[in-house]
């Protein structure tokens, strides 16, 4: 299936390195048989860290990850010498990914900008050497401090898409056959509900010159919310985009209804997502006529841009594209 490169949900345990053991060691040469402490300090343990990557658009080279675990840091040595670092462990994710912790939820990092460096997890420091502990009345101090031990914990990462544009509706709209029509990419298209498994994006060319990116998401039904259909796993990706582009079939027995069926579920979800631009397209519209078009427009919504169009016939395609432009500017 083309279309199951795409992963937007993995879990990995990963641990940051434990600093190195200071040294306890004291200075011998060939006439300072009694020198002083001279240990070195352990060296730091590695970092996990995030890398926004802008080439990347999915999670798939983590799939098969389970476990993540810098190095820890080195023994401190004699001479005042420092252990080495941990080697970090960079992680290259795309833009738009978060990573929370799976116990309590809480966001621990996310990358929005490409080239984009967020530490997850701090190795832990290195220990002092004995050399720091010598006072004026413990001259030979016979220890040193223990490296600082690394954090470890599962951690989950998911991947919010980023467009400018989210289709939104139920299953069997003409979602994927307009971003098909639209852009280059090849969603699967059929006649049934819940084709549309994972979200598939899509740049759509513009005027020549322009472009924007378009997501296809899974179709949402009543009680989405709740976890009905494919539910809340991928109306997170509808967060991220601009605006969002309801479609609803013309042949919908009420057009508004299933229009506020939608944005009551995306309500409920989150209520910032009304907050964000809404064009309402009405689709299949090649198997209406003139009248049939005129008797549907009042009773349309009144408070949202409206047109209609037909994917397979190419209807209405350059006024919507006109339409999502001039909102995208705005």
């Amino acid at each position: 299936m083309a279309t199951s490169n795409f992963v937007d949900y993995v879990k990995i345990y990963c641990r940051s390195g434990n600093g190195g053991p200071g040294s306890v060691h004291f200075r011998r040469e060939k006439y300072l048989p009694k020198g002083g402490p001279d240990g070195g300090d352990g060296g730091k343990g590695g970092d996990i860290i995030l890398l926004g990557n802008a080439n990347m658009w999915t999670l798939l080279h983590l799939r098969f990850t389970r476990h993540l675990r810098a190095e820890h840091g080195s023994n401190g040595s004699k001479q005042r010498s420092t252990g080495a670092d941990g080697k970090d462990i960079i992680i290259e994710v795309p833009l738009g990914t978060i990573a929370k912790n799976p116990d309590t939820d809480e966001l621990m990092a996310e990358i929005t900008e490409n080239g984009q460096q967020l530490v997850l997890l701090k190795g832990g420091r290195g220990g002092l050497g004995n050399e720091h502990f010598k006072t004026s009345t413990n001259q030979a101090p016979r220890y040193a401090q223990p490296g600082e031990e690394g954090i470890e914990q599962n951690v989950v990462f998911e991947l919010k898409i980023l467009a400018d544009v989210g289709l939104v509706g139920f299953p069997n709209a003409g979602k994927s056959t307009l971003l098909s029509v639209v852009s280059a990419a090849k969603p699967e298209i059929a006649d049934y509900p819940f084709t549309t498994l994972r979200p598939n994006l899509g740049i759509v060319a513009y005027r020549d010159q322009y472009s924007f990116v378009m997501a296809d998401i899974p179709g949402i039904i009543e009680g989405a919310h709740e976890g009905k259909g494919l539910g809340l796993r991928f109306l997170r990706h509808i967060e991220r985009n601009s605006i969002l582009l309801f479609l609803v079939p013309a042949d919908s027995e009420d057009i508004s209804n299933e229009y506020e069926v939608l944005l009551n579920e995306l309500n409920k979800y989150n209520p910032e997502l009304l907050d964000k631009k809404r064009i309402l397209a009405i689709s299949k519209t090649d198997m209406l006529d003139q009248e049939l078009i005129k008797e549907i427009k009042p009773t349309l919504p009144e408070d949202v841009e409206t047109v209609f169009i037909s994917s397979v016939a190419n209807i209405g395609i350059v006024k919507l594209k006109d339409i999502i432009w001039e909102a995208l500017k705005s």
